[in-house]
């Protein structure tokens, strides 16, 4: 790498919201080790908005936009970065090819996948499952071909996940907002989880809205269209407790200009704690104790980041069902409401 020229480097994380932003550390400490450098974010239609929302990332190449190209115009496209180095976070087997094509110098995956001894000159040995390291603290440990440290610290990580709203938040959102009283919170319920984590279940979430309504804060719900249309009979059971119904009709960025906005989210292990973790915001993770999915793997990482787990040992009887996770369920909605109640109202920014 020339040392006059700052290098660029691709990122590649295509999977799901709350993964990317557990990426961005990445991103954040190839800033330190090359000022001036350029990074990349190689990633899905769905996660561009975290990507323009985070301040160590440059571009963003959509893979989504990339599969359906010729494969000439494939290689091509990465091509054109002139990068150093790609950083294969999540193994893509295109990417590996592709990369390889475009002769990027060097290319960075783990042993454990077969792709990467085909198509990396770069093996880093990690192995996630069983690993004590947070998932930050994992994908931190692929820099070490490029002179990052063998391991970092969960609370010199913490600091490297950031974010800011990519816009403004639309007048008509922040009007829900505003008005309240200086000691009332704004807080976001999130009840599902896509299938991506262990639920708390919907009437542990109805009794949270009825006890933060209870005590005069304003309580919000989002989620997608489709969960919206699953939620219907929940939401008309509790719309007395609920400020306002925002299931479907946030797009991405304007999600994330919404939590931002706000003092504070609760979820189970999604990519809207994640959001609201690195925004700065309140962040309270619901949590069963089952590895790799307890929160020493998964926890939100944020000034204001916590998280609830049913104290048990790793409960092998949940594992094969888990649509009926007792662990996470036998989390008390009057205890996550006190942690919430304890929250201070959040400044903008």
């Amino acid at each position: 790498m020339s040392p006059e020229t700052p290098p660029t480097f691709l990122v590649s994380r295509t999977d799901a919201i709350g993964d990317v932003v557990l990426t961005l550390p990445v991103c954040a400490r190839l800033k330190e080790l090359f000022p001036g450098c350029r990074v990349v974010l190689i990633g899905r239609s769905y996660t561009a908005a975290v990507a323009a929302a985070c301040p160590w990332v440059d571009d963003f190449l959509n893979l989504d936009e990339l599969q359906p190209l010729p494969e000439a115009a494939q290689v091509a496209a990465l091509r054109q970065f002139g990068a150093a180095a790609i950083v294969h976070v999540f193994p893509n087997k295109l990417l590996a090819r592709l990369a390889q094509k475009a002769r990027i110098p060097v290319r960075i995956g783990t042993r454990n996948r077969w792709q990467h001894w085909l198509t990396c000159n770069r093996l880093v040995a990690l192995s996630r499952r069983h690993s004590p390291l947070h998932e930050a603290q994992l994908n931190l440990q692929l820099l070490r071909p490029l002179g990052g440290a063998l391991a970092t610290p969960l609370l010199a990580v913490a600091p490297l996940v950031h974010l800011a709203a990519p816009e403004p938040l639309a007048e008509a959102w922040q009007q829900l907002l505003t008005g309240r009283r200086s000691s009332q919170l704004n807080v976001i319920l999130h009840p599902r989880s896509r299938g991506s984590a262990r639920e708390w279940g919907l009437v542990n979430f109805a009794r949270l809205a009825q006890l933060l309504h209870a005590a005069g804060h304003r309580v919000f719900i989002t989620g997608t269209a489709a969960e919206g249309e699953e939620l219907a009979d929940w939401r008309r059971e509790n719309a007395p407790y609920l400020a306002a119904d925002l299931t479907g009709q946030l797009s991405l960025p304007q999600f994330i200009a919404f939590i931002a906005a706000t003092d504070g989210l609760v979820a189970g292990s999604t990519g809207p704690l994640h959001l609201a973790a690195a925004l700065g915001r309140h962040a309270l993770g619901l949590y069963p104790p089952i590895r790799p999915m307890h929160p020493g793997r998964w926890a939100p990482l944020g000034l204001h980041a916590g998280y609830m787990v049913f104290d048990k040992p790793d409960c092998q009887a949940c594992r094969t069902r888990p649509a009926a996770c007792t662990c996470i369920r036998a989390i008390e909605a009057v205890a996550v409401a006190a942690r919430v109640l304890a929250w201070q109202p959040a400044t903008a920014g």
